[in-house]
């Protein structure tokens, strides 16, 4: 995938996470993405799962989807963790520069990782999703209970009648925030339970798969 712009790192792809709650037109029978590119501009970035420098993003040759790539995004509790380790997240405000006479929503979202969780011990993984000046927010949880050790993945996904489109001729930041929380539970205090967004090489890989429409032209 050739680099989108990597203004604060991973950040920029998250754009493509939409809410998923006010109708949407019928699904054209074919969609077809705009023919120039998309530009992300990070405008904010903040949490303690996302430091600087730790986050990459890619965006695919046909604008369908976008990639972020985390490299220090882990909760964890129990040995070795400090008191503020349980909870992680990170807040992204970007800012998205469609194609003229488009508008864009993010018809799902794959997330993963690796997790280890003692008997006992219990993991979620968040994702908060809002357009700037809204009052709707969407949101998706998903929960991992112990003993697991092994990768995860987890899919956000929305009817097309379900999706949230961007505004047309409108320019709204979109903010996604992500989170990852693990609890001790009635796990052994002397072992350790984690819940990693990377894969086993060390990198996490976040894909958000968007969906596309003409705006009504304008007379």
């Amino acid at each position: 995938m050739p680099g989108a712009l990597l203004a604060g790192g991973a950040t920029a792809a998250l754009f493509a996470s939409a809410l998923f709650t006010q109708a949407a037109p019928a699904a054209p029978s074919s969609i077809v993405a705009p023919p120039d590119k998309i530009v992300i501009e990070v405008a904010t970035v903040n949490g303690s799962g996302c430091p600087l420098g730790t986050a990459a993003v890619a965006v695919s040759p046909d604008n369908t989807a976008f990639t972020v790539t985390y490299s220090q995004y882990m909760a964890q509790v129990g040995a070795g963790s400090k008191p503020t380790d349980f909870r992680k997240n990170c807040q992204l405000n970007l800012i998205v520069h469609v194609p003229s006479g488009f508008t864009y929503a993010v018809a799902s979202a794959d997330y993963r990782g690796y997790a280890h969780l003692e008997r006992g011990a219990s993991a979620t993984q968040k994702a908060s999703y809002y357009f700037q000046g809204s009052q709707d927010t969407a949101s998706r949880t998903h929960p991992y209970a112990g003993p697991y050790d092994d990768d995860w993945q987890a899919t956000d996904s929305t009817d097309w009648g379900q999706l949230v489109w961007a505004p047309c001729g409108v320019q709204r930041n979109f903010n996604i925030n992500t989170e990852l929380r693990v609890n001790a539970g009635t796990s052994d205090p002397h072992t350790n339970s984690f819940m990693a967004m990377d894969s086993t090489d060390g990198d996490i890989q976040t894909i958000y798969h968007l969906a596309w429409k003409e705006c009504p032209q304008r007379r």
